[in-house]
């Protein structure tokens, strides 16, 4: 996949205009792209699911490489966005001295919203199964290198920073590591449905009252794990 060029913006007083049409194709190529993959989604698909002309792609992006590097910015800026707040308390509790309870708080923040992500946007599913086409390596790995560069090595390594502080092991510790992985095993279940877990649940979906009881019980599970393995 060859990199595009820079994208167009529209003149001087359509920027609102143009902006909400970028955002519109956006959507509809992340869908078609989780879909069908890079290869079988075509522009013109593209075009008629986000309710523009084929040359608008062309006009906005260059090219259909263009809009999949698009796609691949948004969902990374998306879900840096939204852990921005986990981070920003998890990286003070770190600097502070608001003590043991603190950090465990911090490291609940950032299950809180990997959670939410999961079970409670179910506009997700769409964004998911993009990036899953990646981590699957059936894409150009676009998506999941921006999103590994940007997102997930700064996470993985304020929640290693985290479990350290509270277990008093150090981060490079691998029951450490152990340890991050298997709490964030506790939302894996639940991260494509509908699936096993609905069958083991009796569930026909996850809606929000279901979700907020899936959620309450791991962020609970979460906490006592972890007052299990603090340090005084």
């Amino acid at each position: 996949m060859t990199p595009s060029k820079r994208p167009r913006r529209p003149t001087e007083g359509g920027y609102a205009r143009g902006d909400e049409t970028r955002q519109r194709i956006i959507a509809a190529a992340v869908k078609l792209f989780g879909e069908h993959g890079f290869a079988g989604a075509s522009t013109r698909d593209i075009a008629a699911a986000a309710g523009v002309n084929a040359p608008a792609l062309q006009y906005y992006f260059e090219n259909k490489q263009g809009v999949y590097q698009a796609c691949a910015e948004f969902v990374t800026n998306e879900l840096r966005d939204r852990f921005a707040p986990a981070m920003r308390q998890a990286n003070d509790a770190l600097k502070g001295d608001g003590g043991m309870d603190a950090l465990i708080d911090a490291f609940v923040g950032i299950q809180e919203v990997t959670l939410d992500s999961v079970i409670l946007r179910t506009h997700a599913s769409k964004k998911r199964l993009f990036v899953a086409r990646e981590l699957g390596d059936e894409e150009a790995n676009v998506a999941s290198k921006m999103l590994n560069r940007r997102l997930k090595q700064p996470l993985n390594k304020v929640t290693l920073a985290l479990l350290a502080r509270i277990t008093g092991r150090g981060a490079d510790d691998p029951v450490t590591r152990i340890r991050m992985l298997t709490l964030k095993g506790q939302i894996m279940p639940f991260y494509h449905p509908p699936g096993a877990c609905l069958d083991v649940l009796g569930w026909k979906e996850i809606d929000a009252e279901k979700g907020a009881l899936l959620k309450a019980n791991v962020l609970e599970q979460t906490r006592t794990l972890l007052n299990s393995w603090r340090i005084e």
